[in-house]
C-alpha cells in the first residue's frame, strides 16, 4: 500500500495483506492509498475518524463528521466504490481487473466554523483471498456426496454379509448340535445292543452247559 497526500501519490510502502495504520490530516485534505491487487480479490476496509477538540484537549468522535470513500481501478478508470459513511464505518469491494487501485478518503467538512479541523483516522484494510469458486465448491460437494454414498453402500454390503455369516453360523451350529445329538443317541443304542447281545449270549451259554451236564 502506498499513501498520498491530496491528489499527489506519495510512494510510502506500509503494509500488505492486513493493513492497519492511523494518520492525521486536515478536514480540507484528501488521503489516497495505492494498492496493487489481483483480479477477483475481496477487500474489506474499516475506518474510525476523530476530530481534535481544542477546548477539551482530546480527540473525539463527532457523528456530524462523515467520511467519503472512493476506490478507482487505475487501469480501467472504473470507480468500484463511491460512498459516504459515518465516522465509524466500513467499505467492501471486489477487484475486477488486476493492477493498482487508488483508495481515497476525505471528510465532508467543507466550510463554516468546522473548517480545517484536525482529523485523526484509523484505517484497517484486509486484502482477502480470491473470490470463492462456487462451481469448484459445488463440484467438491458433489464429489464428497458421491464418496459418502459409496461408503454407505459399502457399509450396507458389509452389514448384509455379516447378517448372512451369522445365519450360516447359526445353521451350522444347529446342524452340529443335531448331529452330535444323533451321535450320542446312536452310541447309546449301540451300547444297549451290545449289552443285550452280551446278556443273551451269557444266558444261552448257561443253558447250553446246564443241558450238557444233565446228559
Amino acid at each position: 500500500m502506498r499513501l498520498s497526500l491530496s491528489s499527489t501519490l506519495l510512494a510510502l510502502p506500509l503494509i500488505s495483506a492486513v493493513n492497519a495504520l492511523h494518520f492525521y490530516f486536515e478536514s480540507n485534505e484528501k488521503r489516497c492509498f495505492m494498492e496493487e491487487l489481483p483480479s477477483d480479490t475481496i477487500v474489506e476496509g474499516h475506518y474510525k475518524a476523530y476530530i481534535w477538540d481544542e477546548p477539551a484537549n482530546l480527540w473525539k468522535m463527532d457523528q456530524d463528521v462523515g467520511i467519503h470513500v472512493a476506490v478507482e481501478e487505475l487501469s480501467s478508470g472504473h470507480v468500484v466504490v463511491n460512498t459516504r459513511g459515518p465516522p465509524d464505518g466500513r467499505f467492501t469491494f471486489t477487484s475486477h481487473e488486476p493492477g493498482d487501485h487508488n483508495i481515497c478518503l476525505h471528510s465532508n467538512i467543507t466550510g463554516g466554523w468546522l473548517t480545517n479541523q484536525h482529523i485523526k483516522l484509523y484505517l484497517d484494510i484486509n486484502v482477502g483471498s480470491s473470490r470463492p469458486d462456487a462451481e469448484a465448491d459445488s463440484s467438491h460437494v458433489t464429489t464428497l456426496s458421491s464418496k459418502i454414498r459409496d461408503l454407505n453402500n459399502k457399509v450396507a454390503d458389509i452389514q448384509r454379509e455379516q447378517r448372512y455369516m451369522r445365519e450360516v453360523e447359526a445353521t451350522f451350529r444347529d446342524a452340529s448340535e443335531l448331529t452330535n445329538s444323533r451321535a450320542v443317541w446312536w452310541s447309546l443304542l449301540q451300547i444297549g445292543v451290545l449289552i443285550g447281545a452280551g446278556v443273551w449270549q451269557m444266558r444261552y451259554l448257561k443253558v447250553y452247559f446246564e443241558d450238557k451236564k444233565l446228559r
